[in-house]
């Protein structure tokens, strides 16, 4: 039970973020989710091309 309480007071001494701090921290997350996909899908394509490129070299010799 000193388990439960210990967690319980511990939960009293967090600083919780207000609305405000909480939707602008998941909007720069969101931002950051995005251009790391866009990104990577460009990487992606790019190293997709390099890869049939070198086939198309491999296959002609």
């Amino acid at each position: 039970m000193s388990y439960i309480k210990a967690r319980r007071d511990e939960l009293k001494n967090v600083t919780w973020p207000t609305w405000k701090q909480a939707t602008h921290q998941m909007a720069v997350v969101l931002v950051f989710m995005l251009l790391t996909g866009i990104v990577l899908g460009v990487v992606d394509y790019a190293l997709k091309l390099g890869v049939l490129e070198l086939f198309d070299v491999l296959n002609a010799g």
